[in-house]
């Protein structure tokens, strides 16, 4: 069983734009991964348009092979189809975080070209979910 997050970015216009990721999702190591490996827009957007991810950071393949390289390891890369696996669409932070998906983590790259992290569990109708400090340092 994993723990599951969101991995998003929030557009000029607050909106966002987000993905699925099945494993590791707390910010001791998916916190910490995207933290140190995707810092920049650029990054950011090429990991989201993979679609939805099952492990953020792994060189192990569908069959345990091990791969050539570390890396996000996709729903696609098994054979399905991106339009299951898209990108999704939000009008703006609430609507991201009142998701019920499920997710424990939600991790967005905010305008300010920062990871914001929220433990998205706490959900209450009648307060914001916590946000949660990535680790200072490298995964162990």
């Amino acid at each position: 069983m994993g723990t599951r997050s969101r991995i998003g970015i929030q557009l000029k216009n607050n909106s966002i734009v987000s993905v699925y990721c099945h494993r590791d999702g707390y910010p001791e190591f998916n916190g910490r991964i995207l933290r140190d490996h995707y810092d920049t827009v650029e990054k950011v957007r090429d990991l989201i348009d993979g679609g939805n991810i099952s492990a953020l950071h792994t060189n192990a393949g569908w069959n345990n092979e091990t791969l050539p390289e570390v890396g996000p390891l996709y729903y696609t890369s098994r054979g399905e189809s991106i339009e299951d696996n898209a990108p999704r669409y939000d009008d703006d932070i609430f609507d991201f975080l009142k998701k019920e998906n499920n997710e424990e983590y939600a991790y967005i790259f905010s305008v300010n070209n920062k990871w914001v992290c929220t433990k998205m569990n706490q959900w209450e109708d009648d307060k914001q979910p916590e946000k949660v400090e990535i680790p200072a340092g490298p995964v162990a």
